[in-house]
């Protein structure tokens, strides 16, 4: 386990934290000295009683931690069909109405700020084992420690579901020290192709359309972007175009005033504001990459360049390529110092010429005058299911922002959490093209 500050030189607090995180549980999860995970004997585990919901929604650190051991149990001992036993239709769907309420009344860009340190998760791609061992690493959210996940916590890795479930369970604990704000993934289409869709009606058969519905709905919900000390940016993807307004000649009133967009034209580009941001429509099952809601979009698919300018982004076909030159003026106009994005694995990563690997689970893209921008990937060994003669086995990585600044991020690389249990994947991972490059955009029109 490397923890790097930001010279990338080795520093002595990682064994503190590690110490102090793993007494925080009651329900640690077995592992060993490198890292892996012992799988338990099913024989001499008994059954865990069902999940209840707590009166009055109060939830508790002890069912908070009931929950993750539980999950992590069903991972290794039942089918995966057998989940309901565990985590009932009822329990889902008070979890699910009391997380996307608070969701919903969040804005577009939730602001972070006082006097606790910021933990910032990227992509973990319902990796669950993996997260169970980030929250105990990092330290479970509290006081002195608030947690912002970027997004994409469902497709592809077996546990999507559970992954979100718990997450979402944090968020209902601790509204104000745990941010989930949204990925490219939690979307309608996405989760068709890359097996969320699958797993949700494997897992719950004749209820699966209902629970599967019920997430869609939670995904519309979540934020956009963060804004940590009002000198930290992050967001999935990451910057998006502004919008620009012209009134009409005919009247000077605002019923008049009417959107100028040519999607075609890179001169007619510019980078938007935070307030252009705060009022982008995010309510939608699959962002537009047409008309004039196209900030969502923007600024979920959207991916860094070495190349100056803002162009569109052709080989996602939807969102923006920009060079250092639109971090350098984002930073500078909205006095900040750090853009934290996800997005994109070591399958994305060995695709974009110029830009670093994927392999210690961040990277640092831009550095200009204001600050630099960072890409950050939680999810080791990604993806679970590999089509490659050789898999990536790349690591994950979490960054520990410090007050009052913030401006100071603290990496954190580990490996994937092993042997993984045994799990069928619910996509055809072989034919799935891997960095959702090309998306068939009729598709999308067709899902939404």
């Amino acid at each position: 386990m490397a923890l790097l500050n930001w010279d990338l030189q080795l520093t002595p607090l990682h064994a503190d934290r590690v110490e102090k995180s793993r007494n925080m549980s009651s329900h640690p999860l077995p592992s060993s000295s490198n890292g892996e995970c012992q799988q338990p004997d099913s024989a001499s585990q008994s059954t865990p009683l069902p999940i209840s919901w707590p009166p009055e929604d109060r939830l508790s650190l002890e069912w908070i931690e009931d929950l993750m051991s539980k999950l992590d149990w069903a991972s290794r001992n039942l089918d995966p069909t057998d989940l309901p036993t565990l985590l009932s239709v009822g329990v889902f769907d008070r979890l699910v109405l009391v997380g996307s309420k608070i969701l919903h009344k969040e804005p577009n860009c939730v602001r972070i700020d006082g006097g606790s340190k910021v933990v910032v998760v990227g992509d973990v791609h319902g990796q669950l084992h993996d997260v169970l061992f980030l929250l105990k690493d990092a330290g479970f959210p509290g006081e002195e420690r608030i947690f912002v996940f970027n997004g994409d916590y469902v497709d592809r890795g077996a546990w999507g579901l559970e992954t979100f479930l718990l997450l979402l369970a944090w968020k209902v604990f601790m509204p104000e020290r745990v941010y989930l704000l949204r990925g490219n993934h939690e979307s309608k289409y996405c989760t068709s192709v890359y097996g969320f869709e699958k797993e949700v009606m494997t897992k719950y058969g004749d209820k699966g359309k209902h629970v599967y519905r019920k997430c869609l709905m939670c995904f519309e919900g979540l934020p956009l972007a963060s804004l940590i000390g009002g000198r930290v940016f992050t967001a999935h993807g990451g910057l998006f175009r502004g919008i620009p307004v012209t009134s009409s000649k005919r009247s000077k009133g605002k019923k008049n005033r009417r959107v100028i967009l040519n999607p075609e034209s890179n001169s007619a580009l510019s980078l938007g504001t935070l307030e252009e941001l705060s009022k982008a429509r995010r309510s939608v099952l699959d962002p537009p990459w047409e008309g004039l809601n196209l900030i969502p979009g923007d600024v979920l698919w959207s991916d860094p360049s070495m190349t100056p300018g803002l162009s569109p982004n052709k080989e996602r076909g939807i969102g923006l390529l920009w060079g250092p030159d639109c971090t350098e003026e984002f930073l500078k106009q909205f006095q900040l110092k750090l853009i934290i994005r996800s997005h994109e694995g070591p399958d994305a990563r060995e695709k974009r010429p110029g830009l670093a690997g994927m392999d210690q689970g961040y990277t640092i893209d831009h550095v200009v005058e204001s600050g630099k921008l960072i890409t950050l990937f939680s999810a080791p060994d990604y993806p679970q299911f590999q089509a490659t003669e050789s898999r990536y086995n790349n690591k994950g990585a979490y960054i520990v922002l410090e007050p009052p600044d913030f401006d100071y991020p603290v990496f954190h690389s580990f490996v994937a959490v092993t042997p993984r249990p045994k799990a069928n994947p619910f996509y055809n991972f072989e034919e799935v093209i891997d960095s959702d490059e090309e998306l068939d955009l009729a598709s999308m029109v067709a899902t939404s």
